[in-house]
């Protein structure tokens, strides 16, 4: 029996360096809880993730990202306990280029996901991410207002499960 082929998960003739916005989702090897945990679902008031020490890293890297990266910005974030949902957008046509070919939308998250792992001391990610090519201002709105309201709905989610944070 051979080995599995992983399907790849970009357009294969789609530019993801043109200028535009994307829905991304990173999670966590294994899907387990390193980023932190929500609190609050129970009671009236806005659910969030207190995060871990993993979680607050990410963090860290993303506001860096937005705060000194020129060209790229995470729009809206969440971090969940096992994923990650943002909106990155490539602002203009002088956005770095990706490293050894890779589009700036890749070479972003290759490199948070290295910073992470160098900072963590281990790699708590899965392989590769999930993206959306975010095509109008009405998909951005339905989306912005996705990723906040994760929290909300983390018990309905697609990637919830009990397991408690470490």
């Amino acid at each position: 029996m051979g080995k599995l082929q992983r399907k790849p998960n970009r357009i294969p003739e789609y530019d993801y360096s043109q200028v535009g916005a994307y829905f991304v989702t990173i999670c966590t090897s294994d899907m387990s809880h390193l980023f932190g945990k929500i609190v609050g679902a129970a009671v009236p008031g806005r659910p969030h993730t207190v995060l871990s020490n993993t979680g607050k890293i990410i963090e860290n890297a993303i506001n860096y990202y937005n705060e000194n990266l020129n060209g790229i910005s995470f729009d809206v974030f969440v971090i969940m306990p096992n994923h990650i949902h943002a909106i990155i957008s490539i602002n203009h046509e002088e956005a770095p280029a990706g490293g050894r070919g890779r589009p700036p939308l890749q070479r972003v998250v290759g490199n948070l996901k290295a910073f992470v792992s160098k900072q963590v001391g281990f790699s708590p990610w899965q392989k590769g991410f999930h993206d959306h090519i975010i095509r109008n201002d009405r998909a951005y709105q339905k989306i912005w207002e996705y990723i906040e309201n994760n929290p909300y709905t983390w018990v309905e989610d697609r990637y919830y499960s009990k397991e408690e944070t470490p």
